[in-house]
C-alpha cells in the first residue's frame, strides 16, 4: 500500500489558515480532522436557514465566536476532540491559529446579521448572509481553502506594509 503524501495546494492552504508550525507528518495526520468542524457548521447553519430561524442561526453565531475567542475550545472542536476523534482513532485538533480564527469571527458577524435579518422579516439578506457562510465552509470542508484566512493575511500584510512606512 502507498503511504498518503501532503500534496503542495493542501499544504499551502493549511499554511495560509495559520498551520505552518506542523510538520508535514501532522499536516497530513490532520488534513482530514479539520475539515470536521467546517462540515459540521455548515450543515447546521443550513438547518437553520432551512429553518428560517433567527434562534438557530443565533446560536451558530455564538458558535462561531467561541472559536474567535477561545483558540483551545471551539464547541464543535471539543466536540470532535473529546468525542468523534475517538470514535474514529484519530488525532486531536490542535489549538486554531490567528488566521482560522478571524475566519470565525467573519461568520460570528454573518451568523448574527443574518439571524437579525430574519427576525426583522427580510429573508432574502438572511439567506445571502447565512448562505455566504455555508458556501465558505463548503469550500474549506472541500479543498482547506479558508476565504476568512484570505482575508486575515490580506488585512493585516497591508497594515504591516503601512506601519513600516512611517
Amino acid at each position: 500500500m502507498t503511504k498518503p503524501i501532503l500534496t503542495e495546494f493542501t499544504n499551502t492552504n493549511l499554511n495560509k489558515q495559520g498551520f505552518g508550525n506542523l510538520v508535514d507528518d501532522a499536516k497530513l495526520r490532520l488534513r482530514w480532522p479539520l475539515r470536521f468542524t467546517p462540515a459540521v457548521s455548515i450543515t447546521l447553519v443550513a438547518i437553520g436557514l432551512a429553518l428560517r430561524s433567527p434562534v438557530w442561526l443565533g446560536s451558530m453565531a455564538l458558535v462561531a465566536l467561541s472559536g474567535a475567542l477561545f483558540p483551545d475550545g471551539m464547541l464543535i472542536d471539543l466536540l470532535y476532540n473529546f468525542g468523534f476523534r475517538h470514535l474514529i482513532s484519530s488525532p486531536p485538533l490542535p489549538p486554531t491559529p490567528k488566521p482560522r480564527r478571524f475566519s470565525y469571527l467573519l461568520s460570528f458577524f454573518l451568523l448574527a446579521t443574518s439571524a437579525f435579518a430574519f427576525a426583522q422579516g427580510l429573508p432574502v439578506l438572511g439567506f445571502v448572509l447565512g448562505g455566504s457562510v455555508a458556501v465558505g465552509g463548503a469550500i474549506l470542508t472541500s479543498t482547506l481553502w479558508c476565504l476568512g484566512s484570505w482575508i486575515y493575511r490580506q488585512l493585516f500584510r497591508r497594515s504591516a506594509r503601512v506601519g513600516n512606512r512611517r
